[in-house]
This record gives structure tokens, sequence and C-alpha cells, in this order.
């Protein structure tokens, strides 16, 4: 009876919670910096002896860059005497040669056409980058058909002879044999999509739109509009190597995929053609290929035809760059499974519908890495257009240094880190554009 009354008349201990506890703050040492620091930093043994090696190298490497570059550096000048004697950075003469970095020999009283050139660039690039930004197809069609005619007139002057051009001069010019070269195409494409039993009137609709659109294209820069002539060999620096690259790069890329597509076709003669095109040119390093564009190209030419040496530049880059191209959409195109090959036949999907809506989309979302890649080693493989004399940015510093004005010991040094810092610019903007897309189009595989 006593435990019993005692256990009635016992105050209540029992507690039951009637609200969710807050939630107690992660502890410190895995958040934050420092949390961020012993998980990807100190995590290890490995990679505390990586890491301190690695603070150890940057402490011999970036504090005399930024000595030599902004501490020691001189800012202003009129010639050697300003940087005579000086450890650091002459940015004096960078100032004073500046111009002829960017244009070349471009005529001064002309470098308002190649300042329109890259505004108009820049105009259309941007917002062609911007995932949200609208008219999306305005901006390509702007990109892919206005803006090249556009700065190939500015930059050249237009009113061209196409007549020059004439390979049998007996047929009665151009524009005749230009019909009978679209007569040879059309029959060759023909020729192909019964090969492979297929509805010939795309493919003829393809390459008879591609001849007319080409032909507007010639038709116009035959246009006089009035602007001065300005010749290739006064183009240089910075022009040159965007000229290049970004030719080689709109280039590259439909034809890598054309490519990769026929080395994968059951037509054995474009898979042959194919695979002689790609391994030919993989084979073959990119300084012979300028040097033979260069030098040994017009030597099978007809007698009295040339063609411009920027222009066999440009073609030998974006072939060469073609070929790697298709190698890296090849690699895409065999990561796709099987199933979505029958699954577009069942569909009844045709082999360019299936290959337009489902199978290349999946296929250049899954190598982006690899095409950037292609893209940044073209941007920097510019540099090589000097052994034909073509003066880009590079071969631009280089030739600077002969003028004994600003001969100084830190100019060739000053010169090479301000090349280095452009082309680093535009090699991390497009590394990190194709991570964002990487990101954004969900590319990677996720646990």
């Amino acid at each position: 009876m006593t435990s019993t009354h005692a256990t009635e008349h016992s105050p209540e201990y029992a507690y039951v919670r009637r609200e969710l506890a807050a939630d107690a703050p992660p502890p410190i040492s895995e958040v934050g910096v420092i949390g961020w620091t012993r998980k990807n930093l100190f995590s290890s043994w490995a990679n505390t002896i990586l890491t301190l090696f690695g603070l150890y190298l940057v402490w011999l490497i970036v504090p005399p860059i930024i000595e030599f570059a902004f501490i020691n550096a001189v800012w202003t000048g009129e010639n050697r005497e300003a940087c005579a004697g000086v450890d650091g950075a002459c940015w004096a003469y960078v100032r004073a040669y500046f111009q002829q970095f960017i244009y070349g020999r471009y005529p001064i009283d002309e470098r308002w056409r190649v300042d329109i050139v890259f505004v108009l660039f820049a105009v259309g690039l941007v917002p062609l980058l911007m995932p949200r930004a609208p008219f999306k197809r305005e901006n390509i069609i702007y990109m892919l058909a206005i803006f090249p005619v556009v700065s190939f007139i500015l930059l050249t002057g237009g009113d061209f002879d196409l007549n020059g051009l004439a390979f049998t001069r007996s047929t009665g010019g151009f524009w005749i044999e230009y019909l009978v070269l679209t007569l040879v195409l059309l029959a060759a494409a023909y020729g192909f999509a019964r090969a492979g039993a297929n509805d010939p009137r795309p493919a003829l609709a393809v390459v008879g739109s591609i001849m007319v659109a080409l032909a507007v294209v010639l038709a116009i820069v035959t246009i006089d509009f009035g602007l001065e002539d300005v010749e290739t060999e006064q183009w240089g620096g910075l022009l040159v190597t965007l000229v290049i690259a970004v030719t080689g790069i709109v280039a590259s890329l439909p034809l890598g995929i054309a490519f990769a597509l026929g080395r994968r076709s059951k037509l054995p003669v474009v898979r042959l053609v194919s695979i002689i095109f790609i391994e030919f040119w993989r084979g073959v390093p990119l300084i012979t290929v300028l040097f033979m564009s260069s030098v040994m190209l017009p030597l099978f030419l007809p007698e009295g035809v040339t063609f411009d040496k920027l222009l066999r530049a440009l073609i030998g880059v974006a072939l060469f760059a073609a070929a790697y191209m298709a190698e890296v959409v090849r690699g895409g195109l065999q990561a796709i499974p099987k199933g979505q090959y029958e699954g577009a036949q069942a569909l009844g999907l045709g082999y360019g519908q299936m290959m337009g809506l489902i199978i290349l989309p999946q296929a250049l979302k899954l190598v982006i890495p690899g095409i950037v890649n292609t893209f940044i080693g073209l941007f920097k493989d510019t540099t090589l257009v000097l052994i034909i004399g073509l003066f880009d940015l590079l071969g631009q510093v280089q030739s600077s240094f002969t003028d004994p004005t600003w001969s100084t010991s830190t100019q060739s040094a000053t010169g090479y880190l301000f090349a280095a810092t452009v082309y680093w610019i535009f090699c991390f903007s497009m590394s990190r554009y194709s991570i964002f897309m990487e990101k954004r189009l969900h590319t990677g595989h996720r646990r």
C-alpha cells in the first residue's frame, strides 16, 4: 500500500515534446572555409603533402611574377630610356605597340572597319552564348550567314573579280564553271541517296540550297561598296588570330560531324573516303599542312590561278581541325546505347531525322569537353601561321623585338607575358563556358 500510495502522489517526471527541436548548427570543422579545406586539401596525408608542395610552388612562382609585372613595372615612357636598367615589365612598350598587336599593318585610316567587325562579332556572340536569350534562330542566322559576309566585305573592301578564279577560261568564266560544279554535286548527292535506298529529294534540297546561298554570297562580294582594298598581307595581330580561330572553329564542327557520320556509314565509298580523310589529316603535323598549303599548293594550280595566302591557311586549319573533331564526335556516337537507334527506327524516323533529333544531340552533349578542348587547341595553334609569313598576335609581338627604340633587357619578357595573358583569357573563357554548359545540360553521370 505504501508503495502504491507513493506512486499515485509522486510528481510527474515524464516529458512529451510537442514541437520539433531546432537543428543544431554543424561543427565548425565541417562547414565554411575550414570544412572545405579539410575535405579537399588535407583529407589524407597524401593530399596534405601535395597541398604543401603546391603552396611551395605558388610561393616560388607567383611573387616574382607579381613583382615583375606590377611592382617593378614601368607604365609610361616614350622610348627604351624609360625602361633601361629596370628589372620589371616595360608596359610602356606594350602601350606603344598595342595597336600593331591588334591590327598588324592594317591601314590606320581604315582601322574603324576592324573595330566594327569586332563589335558585330560581340553583338552576335554574347546573346548566342546566353541560354535564355530570345531570338536564338535569328541570332544563329546572323552569325552564320550575315556576319561572315559583312565582315569579309569590311575587312577586304569587296569588289572582287570572280573571273580571276576561273579554272577553265575557255568555258566562259566563273559562273559557267560554278553551274557545272553545282550539277556535279547534285548528281553525286542523288547517287549517294539512291545507293542508301533513301529518298534523294532531301539530299538534293540541301545541296541545292547550299549552292544557291553560296552563289548569292559570291555575287554580293563582287559589288563595289566604295571601300579601299586592303590585302591580307597587311592584316596581323589579334585580327589574324581571331579570323583563323573563329573560321577554323565554325568550319571544323560541321565538317567533323559529317566525317564522323561518314566513318560510321554503311556505304563503303562514303566510309572509305571518311577514313582516308581523317587518318591522313590526323597523321600530318599542322606545320606541314600550312607549309604545303602555302608553298606546294600553288605549284599544282593552273597557270594564272592563285589563292590568297590567308585563305589557304584557313582551309588547311579547318580541314586539320575537322579530322580531330570527327574522332571526338565519333566517340560520342559510340557512347549512345543501341536502344536509342532502335527506338528511333521503331518510330519510323528516317536517317536524317534520327540523327538530327535523337542521336546527335545526345552525342554532342556527351563530348562537350572534347569539343571545347579541340577548340582551345586550335586557338593556340594559330601561332603556327607565322611559318608561312602571316603575323598573328604572337608573330606581331616577335616582330616588334627588332625595333631598337624599345630594345631593353625586359622587352621580350614583357611581350611574351602580354601575349600569354591574351591567349590565357580566351582559352580560360572557353574552358569555363564549357563547364557551365556541361553542368547545365547534365552531361555528367551524377550519383
